[in-house]
Formats: C-alpha cells, sequence, structure tokens
C-alpha cells in the first residue's frame, strides 16, 4: 500500500510514496505522532531532480526501497519526507544545524535525527547500508541514535539548548545606518571577482564551476556604473565560455545547474528553471551592453526552450528536468559521431564536426560526445573557405534535425509543480529579453505565467508556494514575495498595466506587514504568522537563488519611486543596515544586495514616457535594447487614470518624456534624441577588450 506521501502534489515526496517506509509529509500530524509515542523524528530532505543525483539515488534504493531497514525505521522512528523546493525553510534549518552537529559541509540527502519538538541532535547526508567509507550500516546507525535517545535525554536537551542558541547567534546585527553607507563593498566584491576571475576558461575558481549570475550581474553593473572595461570583459568572457560550453545545451537551449568541470564542458545535466530565468535576464543585459550576436542566440534559443518544454497548458512555469533517463545520467543529451553523420547531409556533418569537435576524442565517459562549440563559426569557415552565415545556417539546420531525433528518447523526468519565486524569476527574464529584442511572444509567455500566478497562488493578500494537480497550498515565503514583486516592475516596464502597479503595491505592503522586522531591520525568511519552527532565518546572501532579503531591498526601494511611498526605501535601508557588517567582510557573496547598495548610493532614474501607443514606439526602439541597469522606464498611454503622483505627468503634445534623477524630474523631453543626449546613448562596447585575472 501506498505511504501518506502518496497524497502529496510534489513528484520528489511522491517518488518515495511506494517505499515500505511509513513515510508522513511534514507537519502537524507527524509531529504529533512523535510527541504521542516519544519516538525521534527520522527526516529526510531532498528535491526531485536529485533522484539523479547518485548518492540520493543510491540511498533511496539501498536503505528505503529495503523491507528489512524500512521496518528498521518504523519501529523506531517517525520518518518525515520533505521536498526542500517546497519547504525551504525547513531545509534552510537543518543544513545548518547539519553543519554545526558534524562541522562538515551540508547536501542532499540531508539526514537527520530530532527530538519530538524539531531540535536536531545527529545528522549528516548520505548514509550506507552496510558498512563502508569509514561509516557503519544504516540499520546500525538507527540503532545506536534511537538508543541514543532513549538513554540520554539531559544531554540531548542540554545540546539543542546549545544548538539553538547558536542558530540565533547566527542571526545578522547590523550596527549601520544608511548615512553611513559607501561604495567600499561595491569596490572590494569587484576586487575579489578580479583575483578568483579565471581568465583561461571564464567563470570564477575551479571544478565543479557553476555560472554565479549574481556575480555577472554585478560586473555588467560595474561597467555601467564606472565605465570599467575590466569588469565587462570579465562578464562577457565568462558568459561567451558558457555559451560555447556543455553546460549550454547546444541542441535544445537552456542551461544545466553546473559544469564538472573547469572547461564548462561536462555539465551534471539536470535544469532548474531558476538558473535559466536569471541568466536569461543576464545575456540579455550582456547582449544590450555589447550587441554580442551570440547573446542573442543564447536567448533566442532559450526563450524558446522554456515555452516548448516548461510552460503548462495553463501558462505556469515547471520547476525542472531531471539529469538522468533511463537510469543514467546524460543519456538524453549525448551522441556517438555515427548517429550524429547519419542524420546530417554530407555538407553539415562537414561544418558540425568541425563546429563540435567530432574529429576529438570523445569527452563524456571516454565513448560518447556531448555537443560544446568548439570552434567559433569564424574559424570553422576560415578552414572550410566558406562564410560564418553559411556556417551558422548549416549549423540551424542540424540542431532541428539532431533535436528532431532526439526529442524521440526517453525523455528525463519533468518535475510539474510549479513554484512561486522560481516562477517570478523565470517573468522576469522572459520580460527583460523580451523587451531587449522586442519580442512579443516572449511577454505574452511571461505574461501567461504571471495570471497563472495570479488566478492560482494568489488569494486575497495570501500568496501561496506551490501548485500542482490542480492544488496550491504551504504559505509563500520571502523569496516568493520579493521576486514577484521584481518581476512585476520588470513586466511593468515591458508593458505597463496599472492592475500590475496596484499588485505591486499590495504585495509591498505583505513583505512590510508579514515578513519585516521593524525593529532589527530585514525581513525573516517567513511569515509572522507561519507555523512555528526552531528558527526564523533572515538570510542575506544570495545563493542558487538571489536572496530574498536583496530582491525585496532593491526592489521596495525602486517601488517608493514608482509610487512616492517611502515606507518602502526605508525597509529598503533597513535591510542593506543590517548587513552592512557581512557586506564589508564578504562582499562578493551579496551580489543582489550590492545592487540595492548601489541604487542607494545613487537613487534609480524613472524615465516615464506618455503618449498615444503608436507614437511610443520610437522611444521605445530607443529605451528598450539600452544597457541602463539603474533605471526604470515606464511607457504610459495617453489618458491612464488613477496613478500615484510620481507617475501622474501632464500630457502635451504627441509624446512627452520625463526623466527623474530620484524625486528630482527635469523638464519634459519633446524628442527621441533629446532623451538620447540626456541619458548619453548609445553605450556599447560591442568588443571588449580581453579580460584580465587569476588563471
Amino acid at each position: 500500500m501506498p505511504n501518506r506521501l502518496a497524497k502529496e502534489t510534489s513528484p520528489y515526496l511522491q517518488q518515495h510514496a511506494d517505499n515500505p517506509v511509513d513515510w508522513y509529509p511534514w507537519g502537524e500530524e507527524a509531529l504529533a505522532e512523535a510527541k504521542r509515542t516519544h519516538k525521534p523524528i527520522l527526516l529526510s530532505v531532498g528535491y526531485s531532480a536529485c533522484s539523479a543525483c547518485h548518492w540520493c539515488h543510491v540511498m533511496a534504493h539501498e536503505s528505503f526501497e529495503d523491507e528489512a531497514i524500512a521496518k528498521v525505521m518504523n519501529d523506531n522512528f517517525v520518518n518525515v519526507k520533505v521536498d526542500r523546493e517546497e519547504r525551504p525553510d525547513i531545509d534552510q534549518i537543518y543544513q545548518v544545524a547539519q553543519q554545526l552537529l558534524t562541522q562538515r559541509s551540508g547536501g542532499w540527502p540531508l539526514t537527520m535525527f530530532l527530538t519530538h519538538d524539531q531540535v536536531p541532535f545527529f545528522g549528516g547526508t548520505y548514509f550506507p547500508s552496510a558498512p563502508r567509507y569509514g561509516m557503519p550500516g544504516f540499520p546500525d546507525l538507527l540503532a545506536r541514535v534511537r538508543a541514543f535517545h532513549d538513554n540520554n535525554p539531559d544531554d540531548i536537551r542540554a545540546q539543542g539548548r546549545k544548538l539553538v542558541q547558536a542558530l540565533e547567534q547566527m542571526q545578522p546585527r547590523g550596527a549601520a545606518h544608511a548615512s553611513a553607507f559607501t561604495r567600499a563593498p561595491l569596490d572590494g566584491a569587484a576586487e575579489y571577482l578580479r583575483q578568483a576571475f579565471d581568465s583561461k576558461h571564464g567563470g570564477f575558481g575551479g571544478a565543479p564551476k557553476f555560472p554565479h549570475p549574481d556575480n555577472l550581474e554585478l560586473l555588467l553593473r560595474r561597467h555601467a556604473a564606472k565605465g570599467d572595461a575590466d569588469a565587462l570583459a570579465q562578464a562577457t568572457f565568462t558568459l561567451r565560455k558558457m555559451a560555447e560550453g556543455g553546460i549550454y545545451d547546444q541542441v535544445g537551449g537552456g542551461f544545466a545547474r553546473y559544469s564538472v568541470d573547469a572547461q564548462w564542458a561536462i555539465p551534471h545535466f539536470e535544469k532548474m528553471l531558476y538558473d535559466n530565468g536569471w541568466l536569461l535576464r543576464i545575456y540579455a543585459d550582456a547582449w544590450a551592453a555589447t550587441g554580442e550576436p551570440l547573446f542573442e542566440r543564447v536567448c533566442s534559443e532559450t526563450a524558446a526552450w522554456v515555452m516548448r518544454e516548461m510552460q503548462s497548458p495553463e501558462g505556469g512555469y515547471y520547476s525542472s528536468l531531471d539529469a538522468d533517463s533511463e537510469g543514467e545520467e546524460g543519456k538524453f543529451y549525448v551522441w556517438s559521431v555515427d548517429e550524429i553523420r547519419a542524420l546530417l547531409t554530407a555538407e553539415e556533418f562537414e561544418v558540425a564536426a568541425l563546429a563540435y569537435g567530432l574529429d576529438r576524442a570523445p569527452n563524456f565517459e571516454g565513448h560518447a560526445w556531448h555537443l560544446v562549440m568548439a570552434r567559433p563559426p569564424e574559424e570553422t569557415a576560415r578552414l572550410l573557405e566558406t562564410s560564418p552565415e553559411a556556417v551558422q545556417a548549416a549549423l540551424a539546420s542540424a540542431q532541428l534535425k539532431l533535436r528532431a531525433v532526439r526529442d524521440r528518447r526517453v525523455w528525463p523526468g519533468r518535475d510539474e509543480k510549479i513554484l512561486a519565486s522560481w516562477n517570478a524569476l523565470m517573468v522576469a527574464g522572459m520580460a527583460r529579453a523580451a523587451r531587449v529584442f522586442g519580442r512579443a511572444d516572449w511577454l505574452e509567455s511571461a505574461r501567461r505565467a504571471l495570471g497563472f500566478v495570479r488566478v492560482a497562488l494568489w488569494n486575497n493578500g495570501r500568496l501561496l508556494a506551490t501548485f500542482k494537480d490542480g492544488r496550491a497550498h504551504l504559505d509563500a515565503y520571502l523569496d516568493d514575495h520579493a521576486c514577484l514583486l521584481a518581476a512585476l516592475i520588470e513586466v511593468m516596464q515591458a508593458d505597463f498595466v496599472p492592475a500590475d502597479l496596484e499588485w505591486a503595491q499590495e504585495i509591498g505592503d505583505v513583505l512590510l506587514d508579514r515578513f519585516h522586522d521593524p525593529e532589527g531591520g530585514g525581513f525573516f525568511f517567513t511569515a509572522h504568522d507561519h507555523e512555528k519552527l526552531i528558527q526564523r532565518p533572515k538570510p542575506g546572501p544570495d545563493n542558487a537563488t538571489p536572496s530574498g532579503n536583496a530582491v525585496a531591498a532593491l526592489a521596495l526601494h525602486r517601488l517608493a519611486f514608482l509610487t512616492g511611498e517611502t515606507r518602502y526605501s526605508d525597509a529598503a535601508a533597513g535591510t542593506i543596515a543590517l548587513f552592512w557588517p557581512q557586506l564589508e567582510r564578504q562582499p562578493a557573496a551579496f551580489g543582489t544586495l550590492l545592487a540595492a547598495l548601489e541604487e542607494q548610493l545613487t537613487p534609480p532614474r524613472t524615465i516615464i514616457v506618455i503618449g498615444e501607443s503608436e507614437a511610443l514606439q520610437p522611444w521605445r526602439k530607443l529605451l528598450d535594447p539600452a544597457y541602463l541597469p539603474s533605471s526604470m522606464a515606464l511607457f504610459i498611454p495617453t489618458g491612464t487614470r488613477g496613478l500615484p503622483p510620481p507617475l501622474d505627468k501632464p500630457a502635451r503634445d504627441d509624446v512627452n518624456a520625463w526623466l527623474c534623477e530620484g524625486v528630482t524630474c527635469r523638464m519634459p523631453i519633446q524628442h527621441p534624441d533629446g532623451l538620447r543626449e540626456a541619458l548619453e546613448l548609445p553605450r556599447i562596447a560591442a568588443h571588449p577588450p580581453p579580460p584580465t585575472g587569476k588563471t
């Protein structure tokens, strides 16, 4: 019989519904059962794409599917399974607790043992079913943990008090005032990235290598603010190497989670929505800053992949694609040379062989090829004595043929839950790219997802975190609200609708009313009326997704200039003040918060263009493809009513543009050329100088 997980919406939890383990989802029923039976809680945390992660898969197969081990678990523990993507509140608390208890790094699968009142007393990640790797077998470990729990209650309580105190002491405590803010953290982060930069392959550090879009955005913004050519070169060189590597899907578009090597060649093949939403926006910005055709191609192919493979019929975006299919990681994506030769014409194969490096040794496990752009089109064209345009045409044709055949393979699993924060990140990416490249279809995709969130996850001022199989549930977190606010501000610049501004204000008010700490500053990850956990963290550094506190500080500050409500900007400044000591010590860990700091030091420009729809187009052609990271541009149809004072400008002639720097607005500008001069456009650096840094 399936266990309780069969009724859950999470695909990860449903994967364990047929385990002989008597799993509970996290909730009152499990906690009450632990209290009633005096059993400790065995908490196991993972996620759907983690099924491709070797140790997640091994532990599930070795232990959770084993009848004998399941009996030991059921007899001795209340067993709780958590999808860390649905319950990031639980995951982040116990990841930190595991590190405090073991002095080792965390990860997934996370395996923690808790008292009935949720306090952890032992834990780790993967545990083998039989003794190996210097670890005891899981059944023996379970017996020892249960015995320790029963025989040492005083020691466990004392340790638990110290651990909870340690978690509390890890909370940020700011000592700055907004008047003390300086550019020092911005300069410090840029210097750190310069030292860490890999000038041979791009990126920062060695293998495994992650994209770190927060760092790339920081460098692009630095170039815009300071004219730092080296920062631009580091960012664009990295983006180019990623786009040419195997972390980017050369056949279907979209980025994998990370590269296992320093060359970006072989990825961990899972594709996450949040990576691609963030990177889509970064590549659009990089094209706006440089005009480089490769960046446009990446945006076009990634947006097409999102709409083709990741958007639900109802409009929301799915969460992820697994790394494996048919039990093998990467099997869906890799090729033999004979397969490719059989699919292409002789001319196409001649181009593809050189461009993708098929004339070299196999790069995947010694026997197969995962496609990378081994030679740029110009080099391939030179070797074949043809034009780069002919090479691009041949590759485009080859790509379509390869994808058509690949689509008939056994697909990786797709996690079809729809998460509010991840959808917001993709909405922002699609809207920004749509604005830069003038793509109405991409904007329509973003609007469909935004509409889905509003209908399915927003109800009378309350946002829910997740949706699947017709069911929305779980109170949304800080990241959900902050990213949704930022997405709305991006969408308004692509397509201004007053209802979006009204919704943005509602979300801003929810952030202040339910998440903000007016005394200590910053925002808690969970709302004031969230279920009681052993900690309410205030996360500040960026991780795989941008920090909720940082996004809130950036978006609320911008919302203040759109609405005239200073309470939003006051909360934003207080958030930066809260993290100021950490910003001074480790600035590169806070890329998104540094963007918020930059806009505190130099308030964002607001460009308001009012006119009839057709008359607005020349102004759009000027502003939409421009890289102006600290500016907001809104195109408001003549006669729009109910606008807040900062946006309620009088109509004069056919079109008027107001350029406001902070709270000071210039006289209206009546021609795009006047605005071009005022903004000093264009600032295009199509060929940045070679990057410098530490190899």
